[in-house]
């Protein structure tokens, strides 16, 4: 029964030894390519993949979470944009619900050291300072991720460091992550169609 514990050990560890190694070789390709910081260079890529649009898109959606590179409303507008405002809505929850999952998990096991690397001083200061307060922050944080103008990414990550429960989390994620994504989706297409035409 050890060695098979063992061996299931190993196991996960090469996975996500090769996981690591692939999501690099990603990451450095879409940098390079300027697919994080360029609408029109995401949708030109994801057009070229094919079949496996929905799946590099979600992926992309679960980097700029991890790492935030971009605000998500771009990327979320993009997947409107080419797959439709159903199967976009459908890519962009899945992508953001586990990006939100993994950096929640990342930021309990390494703490606040690891946002202070990542996130603005003041950006980390004004949450410290809510939570000082005394202010209850699983509400906080339900509300800020309804609202669509919340910085979303660093809540996912500030969450991780507070008391809030897992099971409470999720459930935040899963019920009011979808008001944000149409919000933005609909806003940023919006937008983007009705620039053209002004300028």
């Amino acid at each position: 029964m050890e060695e098979k514990k063992d061996y299931l050990k190993i196991l996960f560890r090469i996975s996500s030894i090769i996981g690591t190694v692939i999501m690099c070789i990603f990451l450095y390709y879409a940098i390079k390519e300027q697919i994080f910081t360029s609408k029109e260079k995401m949708q030109l890529f994801l057009e070229k993949t094919g079949y496996f649009a929905p799946v590099m898109f979600i992926l992309i959606q679960i980097i700029q979470i991890i790492i935030p590179l971009i605000p998500g409303g771009i990327s979320e507008a993009v997947g409107v944009l080419i797959f439709g405002p159903v199967f976009g809505f459908i890519y962009n929850y899945i992508g953001i619900v586990i990006g939100s999952i993994i950096v929640f998990f990342i930021a309990r096991k390494y703490g606040l050291p690891l946002l202070k690397r990542i996130f603005r001083k003041d950006l980390i200061d004004k949450y410290t300072t809510w939570l000082d307060k005394g202010k209850n922050f699983d509400k906080v944080l339900a509300l800020l991720i309804f609202l669509p103008l919340a910085p979303d990414d660093f809540l996912c990550y500030f969450a991780g460091v507070t008391k809030i429960s897992v099971k409470k989390y999720l459930a935040i994620i899963f019920l009011l992550k979808p008001f944000t994504i149409v919000a933005y989706s609909l806003v940023l297409v919006f937008f983007s169609d009705l620039l053209p035409q002004i300028l």
